[in-house]
């Protein structure tokens, strides 16, 4: 199996600075090659144009009076020629060769290989390039006959083209390369530059990411500065068009508080209303309950049921209180609480509740006390006990656990080793009447929001709750902040 590693991902400011640079390093690559092969080619034509003059001059009416005799190589090697240059006469069979030296030329001695060379170029005028080889290199030759029939073979050597050719092509690379630098720094700078407004867009929707925009009152004042919202830039209209975006946003945000402040005051003023009338109601069941009446069995039966339910409504009009209190953010009390005599107490209330289930306290021997609600962190302990009480079956284990983490946070855990609860149950297990019914029996009956209570007071305190479930075994996790 072929493993790929994933490509790393460049920013735009990295691909536009590596654009730039490529595009100037293959036009200065284009303008380089064009230089040193137009100066080459140059330099050539020159060397053809002496090779033309010294032909006129050896040979100054081909055809002609003048050209009755045959030229000699001292003849053909003027002082004006480079050195090194090499005049061939071919007569009758006879090779007689000269080269121009600093001194009087000498006959220089060929090789096999650099004769045949020589000798096997056209006699028809043109200049060709030979690469003689050894001490001679390379050269530029011509050859031509005379009336007289000797063949006359001029080179010049290319010693000179080919130096300064490679000077300036030093010189050109040199150039070049420089160029490339500082068009790199120079792009990188002005691309830098350039995306500046861009990226101060994007700290913007950064920093409107960050804000918590799923619940409560939110104040989206944030917007792109004014100079990054030109519509004549492209820069600008991404700009102008998150503005719009978040002004929309903003408008949503504050049209959804005050759609949940309306809710939340409903629900507050009506559990607040309804809290009279249930007492009157459980008061007059159970007045006549209690009264000395020869009524019916039915009729008892039926007041009994009238004052139960009257029980369950009001605990439902008192949950559904508190949670509307939470909601506004009301201060909670903010005093030392001891939660391991806390914890005493709840599972002692617990096993009063349910003996059918076996209790487990698991806590240190030494004191460990946070600031918080006595009254509310009990209710949260309380209503986790609840739960496990009333959704795993008899003979089921609970645990429950603190300990100290960092030493500035406590950690309470329920835990039992019940049927566990649905992973699609579980990413709504907190929200208000979400009941976990395909998991968990509901024997007992619920209004869903004991664990809503649950999240709402220790969020109040700071700290979070979670779940972890599966079948054997499901653990309720509350974390509350401020040791003392």
């Amino acid at each position: 199996m072929k493993l790929r590693m994933p490509r790393r991902k460049w920013t735009l400011r990295t691909r536009l600075v590596v654009s730039i640079v490529a595009l100037v390093a293959l036009v200065s690559l284009a303008i380089s090659v064009a230089s040193i092969i137009g100066l080459e080619n140059y330099l050539v034509q020159r060397v053809d144009r002496q090779l033309i003059d010294t032909q006129a001059h050896s040979v100054i009416d081909r055809g002609g009076p003048s050209a009755m005799g045959t030229p000699r190589p001292d003849d053909i090697l003027t002082p004006g020629l480079p050195l090194g240059t090499i005049a061939v006469v071919i007569n009758s069979g006879t090779f007689n060769s000269g080269i121009q030296a600093r001194t009087n030329g000498t006959a220089p001695e060929f090789s096999q290989k650099q004769s045949d060379l020589l000798l096997g170029i056209d006699s028809n005028g043109k200049a060709t390039t030979l690469a003689l080889g050894g001490s001679l290199g390379d050269y530029r030759a011509v050859s031509f006959d005379t009336a007289s029939g000797a063949q006359v073979i001029i080179a010049i050597p290319l010693t000179e083209v080919q130096a300064t050719v490679g000077q300036f092509r030093g010189v050109v690379i040199l150039i070049s390369v420089g160029g490339v630098l500082i068009a790199a720094l120079a792009s990188a700078f002005i691309v830098s530059l350039a995306l500046r407004p861009l990226r101060r867009v994007a700290a913007t929707a950064t920093q409107v990411a960050s804000m918590p925009l799923d619940k409560g009152e939110v104040d989206l004042a944030i917007r792109v500065p004014e100079a990054d919202t030109d519509p004549r830039t492209e820069v600008g209209q991404v700009g102008a068009a998150f503005n719009g975006m978040l002004g929309h946003v903003a408008a949503a945000l504050t049209a959804r508080e005050a759609s949940e402040n309306k809710v939340r005051q409903f629900v507050a003023d009506a559990s607040h209303e309804l809290r009279t009338p249930l007492a009157s109601i459980r008061g007059y069941a159970e007045l006549t309950r209690r009264g000395n009446h020869d009524l019916p069995t039915d009729v008892v039966h039926s007041i009994g049921r009238v004052e139960s339910e009257a029980l369950r409504m009001t605990s439902l009009v008192e949950d559904l209180l508190l949670l509307a209190r939470l909601d506004e953010g009301r201060d909670l009390e903010k005093k030392p609480v001891d939660l391991g005599r806390l914890l005493i107490d709840c599972v002692s209330d617990a096993y009063a509740a349910g003996p059918d289930h076996e209790w487990v306290l698991d806590a240190p021997e030494e004191e460990v006390r946070i600031l918080g609600d006595n009254h509310r962190i009990h209710q949260v302990v309380a209503n986790l006990l609840t739960n496990a009480r009333v959704h795993t079956p008899v003979d089921t284990q609970v645990t429950v656990s603190l300990s100290v983490m960092d030493a500035t946070t406590a950690v309470i855990t329920v835990e039992d080793n019940g049927p566990g609860i649905a992973p699609e149950v579980q990413a709504t297990l907190f929200e208000r009447f979400a009941r976990a019914d395909t998991s968990r029996s509901r024997a007992a009956g619920s209004t869903g929001l004991g664990l809503s209570i649950v999240q709402a007071v220790v969020a109040a305190h700071g700290g979070t709750v979670s779940v972890a479930s599966e079948p054997g075994r499901t653990a309720f996790r509350v974390i509350l902040p401020g040791v003392l």
